[in-house]
């Protein structure tokens, strides 16, 4: 189960900016996993796609959303849309992981959008900020399921140096505040460090407000 949402204790990541923070274990074991059995509903509705940059550059990660909007990049561009790149609706976000997002956000409003990416073999994410949305008022929620990955977190300005925390299975990451803009990143996947997933890998769930 999820622990209790008035005993959560929020560890600062070592040498982040002011605002983001790590929930550290937050999702247990039978909680991990109801949440991938609802991320394959996700996935039946809207699959995993090779998402490509607007320079025609392959992502190393695949990719789908849930929730209202989905974030997508290709050749036109990064944005938002109603529907998955294969033209149909994107489907609801799962219960579970809303009730992450309001467990952790101190936000009143649902989050329009939640972000798949799935890391396998050799997948990584570099250095971005997450600038895409129409409101940055609200954070952004991150929930790492099945293997450890390398997260790399700098400033707002690129040019500050970064820290760097392993997120495990089960880990939530917040991203608030004066962090909201900041620079992160995926260095590495220590891929077999989790017997979540069946063949591995591991899912990141990304929740954003686009709009406020």
């Amino acid at each position: 189960m999820m622990k209790n949402d008035t005993n959560l204790s929020r560890s600062p990541v070592p040498q982040a900016v002011r605002g983001c923070g790590l929930y550290d274990g937050l999702l247990d074991g039978a909680c991990q996993t109801a949440m991938v059995q609802d991320l394959r509903g996700v996935l039946a509705q809207a699959p995993l796609y090779v998402p490509v940059t607007p320079g025609g550059r392959a992502m190393s990660v695949r990719m789908t959303c849930a929730g209202r909007l989905g974030w997508v990049t290709d050749r036109r561009g990064y944005r938002y849309q109603p529907q998955h790149p294969g033209g149909m609706a994107w489907p609801a976000i799962p219960e579970s992981v809303l009730a992450v997002w309001r467990a952790v956000s101190n936000d009143g409003r649902d989050p329009d959008c939640c972000l798949v990416n799935w890391y396998g073999p050799g997948a990584k994410m570099g250095l971005h900020q997450d600038r895409d949305e129409g409101d940055f008022t609200a954070p952004v929620v991150s929930i790492s399921l099945g293997d450890d990955a390398l997260f790399r977190i700098g400033g707002v300005d690129r040019a500050e140096g970064t820290s760097s925390v392993w997120l495990r299975s089960g880990d939530v990451l917040v991203m608030g505040g004066a962090a909201r803009l900041a620079w992160h990143g995926v260095d590495r996947v220590r891929h077999g460090s989790s017997t979540l997933l069946p063949q591995g890998g591991r899912i990141n769930l990304t929740l954003r407000v686009v709009q406020g």
